[in-house]
């Protein structure tokens, strides 16, 4: 049990420890721009981008050797004085539309973006009508035969 307990320490100590690492790869001074507006423009274009390699964080809040190729991209881009929708073109050209986080509303997404809500409601109405009939339907009533076999047995 001891032993146990050494062990669980020693493996939440290191990884206490190695935490400060993964924080600091993502905000390398060296990746910013030198104009702070411009810097914000990037962040603020880099969080609405999905990092591939994690595919559910943005490309600011991950730490993967990719996400920083493409924080690097973004900020050339910026520096460039490119536009927001040129920047997020580019990416979109490049990767597809998965590459954003919150991707639009288009034909092809459009099923993506209703089904959940179509799911909800027919999960609901189904629910509702099988607690409705479950409700409303009693015992049958009894037939002759079965009232007299009642009579009988009383």
């Amino acid at each position: 049990m001891r032993r146990l307990a050494f062990v669980l320490a020693t493996v939440l100590t290191v990884a206490i420890s190695l935490s400060p690492l993964a924080a600091v790869a993502v905000d390398d001074p060296s990746e910013m721009l030198p104009d702070a507006h411009q810097e914000a423009r990037a962040q603020a274009i880099g969080s609405q981008l999905r990092c591939l390699v994690c595919q559910n964080e943005s490309i600011e809040d991950s730490s993967a050797g990719l996400a920083r190729d493409l924080r690097h991209v973004v900020r050339e881009h910026v520096a460039k004085g490119e536009s927001d929708r040129q920047i997020m073109d580019w990416m979109v050209g490049r990767y597809g539309n998965f590459i954003r986080l919150s991707p639009p509303l288009t034909a092809g997404t459009i099923l993506l973006w209703v089904m959940p809500v179509l799911a909800l409601l027919v999960g609901g109405l189904v629910a509702f009508l099988s607690f409705r009939r479950a409700r409303g339907s009693g015992p049958a009533p009894l037939s002759d035969d079965e009232r007299t076999r009642l009579t009988d047995l009383t």
